[in-house]
């Protein structure tokens, strides 16, 4: 899979761990190598990762590697964002949008 800089990579065995137990609202891209709109969304999600750190994690799961997690949420399109605050899902956004977009999407959890 493609690491986008400053975004952590989570996998079935540590999606607990890493989101539902998170601190902070967490951001999870599920996202594919073979999905042209996930490799768009690439340099969006770093930068948002960097500005955002302090106050949101920002990771990916690819759904091809991770079935378990994919198929408990219900992912059926890439890229899915969902927002998890608390442990729990609180949005799910489909498809690839622009950076300003994502930042109005996120402003409640920012």
């Amino acid at each position: 899979m493609t690491r986008t800089a400053g975004v952590a990579e989570v996998t079935d065995a540590d999606f607990t761990a890493e989101v539902i137990e998170s601190d902070l609202p967490v951001l999870v891209e599920f996202t594919a190598d073979w999905c042209p709109p996930c490799r768009q969304m690439a340099p969006v999600l770093g930068a948002l990762a960097a500005e955002t750190s302090d106050r949101l994690k920002v990771v990916q799961l690819d759904v091809d590697a991770n079935p378990a997690t994919t198929n408990a949420y219900k992912v059926l399109s890439m890229p899915t964002f969902m927002v998890f605050r608390g442990g729990e899902p609180v949005r799910a956004m489909v498809g690839a949008r622009p950076r300003r977009r994502l930042l109005e999407e996120l402003s409640d959890v920012l």
